[in-house]
């Protein structure tokens, strides 16, 4: 019984000592908070081109409608 905790115990102490793990969680973490400011900076950017989007919109409608004065003036 002494034998078998004596190997968990190195193997234990092994696992801890390697680093080549932590290089994982590092780039891993490194990508979610890329992930993050990308997502946060394209809905800045969605928000601002839909307000542009809007703008044009209701301009060109604006200066394609018609009046009742201007219709009937064509009309004469």
């Amino acid at each position: 019984m002494n034998d078998l905790m004596l190997k968990l115990f190195v193997k234990m102490q092994t696992l801890m000592n390697r680093e080549e793990g932590q290089d994982l969680v590092e780039y891993a973490l490194v990508v979610a908070l890329v992930a993050f400011g990308a997502t946060a900076a394209l809905k800045t950017l969605g928000t601002g081109l839909n307000s542009a989007f809007t703008n044009i919109s209701s301009t060109l409608a604006s200066s394609l409608t018609y009046t009742p004065a201007q219709v009937n003036a064509e009309a004469a």
